[in-house]
Formats: C-alpha cells, structure tokens, sequence
C-alpha cells in the first residue's frame, strides 16, 4: 500500500515538474510550450466561466483576458507548477468584474413612456458627417490584412458571429481572437486618425 502511494506521489511531483518546465519555456518565448498550457488548462477556464453562467461572448473574454494575464505575469509566478490553480482562480475573479459590470445596468423608464415622443431624425448636415466617417472606415478597413477585415465583419454582423465560429472561419485558434482583434481595432484606430 505505502509503495503504491509512494507511486502516485512521485507521480504527482513528475507532473508538477513537468508543467512548472512549461511555465519556465513559456516564459522565455516557447511557443510549443504555450500551445501545450493552452491545451491542458483551456477547458479548466472555459469551465470557470460556465459556472458563471455567462453569455459565449463574455466567457470567449474572461478566457482571453485570463491567458493574457498569465503572459503578463507568467516570469513571476512563485509556483509555475501550479498554473491550473492560477488560472483557475485568475478566471473566476475575471468572471466576477464582468458579473459586477452587467449588474451596475439600471432600467430607470419604461418604454410606454417613450411612445408619445417624436422619433429623432439627425440634420442633413449630421447625416452627412455619418456618411462620411462610415466612408472613411469603409476605406480604412479595405487598408487591413484580408482576415483582419474578416474578422470585423464577423463580430459586427447582427447578429455577432461567435468566436468559436470565427475562429473555423478563419482557422485561428479561439484563444487569439480576442488579441487579435485588439490589435486590429488599433491598427484602424491609427489608420482613421492618420486619413
């Protein structure tokens, strides 16, 4: 019996040697040794946010916000092979603001008071303005790599197209389409302010 739980502990201390070495690899660039995080916790994070029941695209965040909080920290973690429990716990207090944010919504009217008053029509001169700053984004997205275009179409579609969708699409992994759409609001942002 002893050298059975002799096993299981010599087991466990491999496989916490075994992940805090990813962490390590991870940290310094290791992209396989990322990928092999991703795979073994992603389901971990996603089950986080289920117990939370969150809306798919407030999840497709928490779990992009949680892996972007391990890559600012992961050089700084006390004890890399216990990254699941890190994870774990880095996801539920990501679920917890979203949760804190949908809350601080307040419905203060209710339609029926809207009713009696005349719909607003913008100025001619507002109108235009609209047209073109549609315009000017229509061209600077036209200036974006063809899947960063894609993407934007998917997520502005109405409905929004999932990320899990997206990323079949697009043939990127759920996990990177968050950043990436980051970085493709930016690279519009400058784009805009540069026209």
């Amino acid at each position: 019996m002893s050298s059975r739980s002799g096993t299981l502990a010599e087991q466990r201390d491999a496989d916490g040697a075994e992940v805090a070495d990813l962490v390590r690899r991870a940290a310094v660039g290791d992209w396989w040794a990322w990928e092999r995080l991703v795979e073994q916790y992603g389901r971990l994070i996603w089950s986080v946010t289920r117990d939370f029941r969150l809306g798919e695209s407030d999840a497709a965040d928490v779990v992009q916000v949680t892996w972007l909080r391990l890559l600012e920290h992961i050089d700084r973690l006390d004890y890399p092979a216990r990254v699941g429990s890190w994870l774990a716990v880095t996801a539920r207090r990501e679920c917890l603001r979203v949760v804190a944010t949908r809350k601080k919504v307040v419905l203060i009217a209710d339609d029926g008071d809207l009713i009696d008053h005349v719909a607003y029509e913008p100025a001619v001169d507002e109108r235009l303005l609209a047209e073109e700053r549609a315009a000017a984004v229509r061209e600077a997205m036209q200036r974006l790599p063809w899947r960063w275009q894609r993407m934007l179409e998917l997520l502005m579609a109405d409905p929004p197209a999932s990320y899990v969708e997206i990323a079949e699409q697009l043939g990127l992994p759920v996990g990177s389409i968050g950043p990436t759409r980051g970085r493709c609001l930016e690279r519009l942002r400058a784009l805009l302010e540069a026209s």
